[in-house]
């Protein structure tokens, strides 16, 4: 059986149309699927020539462990304590100085949690200081 040229069947065109419209509602989708993020600064006191003044060495030491624990001048709280803590310093001296001391492997999300706690409750001296070795 011999087929003519003219019975042949043509191939369809495949449109982009349909699939232009599909990567648009996956945009759209995704853009309003987002969380967008408020991002906030924190502000940190910087070192000056490196003296210490009398407040820096009245300044209270807050040390955030590796594994997200935090410690008081030596004494274990959580994040509601130092909060609570520091609400009342802070009332009574606005100018305490703070020292934050993050360990070699604290997760930095626990150390910019306990900054943005000190500095919401009205730390405006806060520092950031690496471990004596």
């Amino acid at each position: 059986m011999h087929v003519e040229p003219q019975q042949r069947r043509r191939r369809q065109l495949i449109g982009l149309t349909p699939l232009i419209d599909v990567v648009f509602i996956l945009l759209v989708f995704f853009m309003l699927a987002s969380s967008f993020m408020d991002w906030q600064s924190i502000s940190l006191s910087v070192p000056g020539d490196g003296r210490a003044t009398e407040a820096d060495l009245r300044a209270t030491v807050v040390r955030v462990l590796d594994d997200g624990a935090i410690e008081v001048d030596g004494e274990s709280t959580s994040i509601d304590g130092l909060r609570n803590q520091f609400a009342a310093i802070f009332e009574n001296d606005p100018d305490h100085a703070v020292v934050v001391r993050p360990q070699d492997d604290a997760a930095l999300q626990h150390v910019v949690r306990v900054v943005e706690t000190l500095s919401a409750v009205g730390g405006t001296r806060v520092t950031l200081n690496r471990e004596p070795r």
